[in-house]
């Protein structure tokens, strides 16, 4: 077997390659046939690419005594359009792409885990999937477009991992429940009547229709839905007009709701029409809205939940499993899994005091201790050992 320093090295090349070399949400063409390239090289995997940019492989167990079940691995492997700022020596060599959301210690972490698992045998009870999924920055997701080609069927239960900036090296952070939130994205467009700035009686002045909305559109969190289930609502786009004396004709704002209860979340984008329209008609004016609907939320089982906390326990020690406060607002199609299979998805801890400031997600200079890579392989590690003894 693979010695742990050993294993520990290989895996920070795997992430390190994966970094340099960072590719947009379904282009993600050689990160997928370097990731096959690693795993046709484990034995007793069946590996396959069900779509152009993402790796499926898959383990089965040939034990005749005793039972196991099937399980699903997840890594995504996508990167942001982001121009990277770090002063890594592997920085990213794409310029205006870089992985700023952990999505190449994702499936490094998942390679070690597959190497780790095919190198013991068949000798188990059961059924091991690894998912290398493509597109998961994007909406509609990779997930869904895997869900659909079948990789979850007849599966018992998910897990995933994702790595935190908000957590030390050697922390797991645990929730059940909702974990992340869905997401809805709205772009409204306002048709007025465009005139001089000296004369608004004669125009329908879209920046002053638009500034209604955007005000009235906060009541739908502070006044209609229960306080226990509120949404985030955030306007995040307003454009309108190109001179300081021209009303114009037209004014466009876009952003997103996120909210937990799947109620509300369908109750917020009535309330968001009904009040767009409403004011749009007192002022004469006309408006076009549309939707792009995200994943759900992340729901994680309670009783696997427990489990990745006693696996993480095991490895980092229970003071080294942090309690989540709250589920994250951020999204997650990790969802599209959990939405059909008992799920757990859980945050692991990448960051070094030794760093300086935390840089969040998504930012140009977020940066991981490699140190917390070994971790991720070794919850996976033990996922499987104990749900496919």
């Amino acid at each position: 077997m693979i010695k742990t320093k050993d294993l520990h090295q290989q895996v920070i090349a795997w992430r390190q390659h994966l970094h340099m070399y960072p590719e947009l949400s379904h282009q993600e063409h050689q990160t997928a046939q370097f990731i096959y390239e690693q795993l046709i090289t484990f034995p007793h995997l069946e590996v396959k690419r069900l779509t152009e940019t993402s790796v499926y492989a898959c383990l089965k167990g040939m034990k005749t005594e005793g039972q196991g079940h099937t399980i699903l691995l997840r890594a995504d492997i996508d990167a942001l359009p982001i121009e990277e700022e770090t002063d890594l020596p592997f920085k990213s060599k794409n310029p205006g792409v870089m992985h700023a959301c952990g999505h190449d210690a994702h499936p490094a972490m998942l390679l070690g885990a597959a190497k780790v698992l095919a190198e013991r045998g068949t000798d188990f009870n059961g059924e091991i999937r690894f998912i290398f999924q493509h597109a998961e920055e994007v909406t509609p997701g990779g997930a869904a477009q895997l869900v659909s080609l079948g990789v979850a069927d007849n599966v018992d239960y998910a897990f995933a991992l994702h790595v935190s900036p908000d957590y030390q090296v050697g922390q797991f952070a645990m929730k059940d429940g909702k974990f992340t939130a869905a997401a809805d994205d709205f772009e409204i467009k306002i048709y007025g009547r465009g005139g001089h700035a000296s004369t608004p009686e004669v125009a329908i002045d879209p920046l002053l229709i638009g500034s209604e909305m955007v005000v009235a559109l906060q009541t739908i969190v502070s006044r209609k839905v229960p306080s226990i289930h509120a949404p985030v609502l955030t306007v995040a786009k307003f454009h309108c007009g190109t001179a300081l004396n021209i009303i114009a004709d037209t004014a466009e704002l876009g952003g997103t709701i996120r909210s937990l209860d799947a109620t509300v979340r369908v109750e917020a984008r009535h309330h968001l029409e009904k009040i767009v329209n409403g004011i749009a008609s007192m002022h004469g004016a006309r408006v076009d809205i549309k939707w792009e609907l995200g994943c759900p939320s992340v729901t994680n089982d309670k009783e696997l939940t427990a489990l990745s906390r006693q696996i993480a326990g095991d490895i980092v020690g229970a003071e080294g499993v942090q309690e989540l406060p709250a589920p994250m607002f951020g999204t997650e199609d990790f969802a599209d899994f959990s939405e059909i299979v008992p799920s757990s998805m859980q945050y692991i801890g990448v960051h070094n005091e030794d760093f300086g400031e935390a840089y969040p997600l998504h930012h140009p200079r977020f940066k991981i201790d490699e140190d917390a890579l070994i971790y991720g392989v070794r919850y996976f590690e033990k996922i499987a050992r104990t749900l496919c003894p």
